[in-house]
């Protein structure tokens, strides 16, 4: 995980997610975050508002694997 709170040595404007921004390696664009209010680590996974509502914990894009 990378989280970015510049761009080009200036502060991230709230329209590209400032103050903080995260960046998840191997995640495809509908499971990055914009946002973030708050970072918690954990030693296990724990489902997010989506996945409890039906959408893949994973979500791969080149198996299609949008719904669980």
């Amino acid at each position: 995980m990378l989280v970015a709170w510049k761009l080009s040595g200036k502060p991230l404007t709230k329209e590209h997610g400032g103050p903080a921004r995260v960046i998840v390696p191997k995640r495809y664009a509908w499971k990055g975050a914009k946002w973030v209010k708050e970072i918690t680590f954990s030693d296990r996974d724990q489902k997010g508002y989506w996945e409890v509502r039906g959408y893949s914990n994973t979500a791969l894009p080149w198996e299609n694997d949008r719904y669980s």
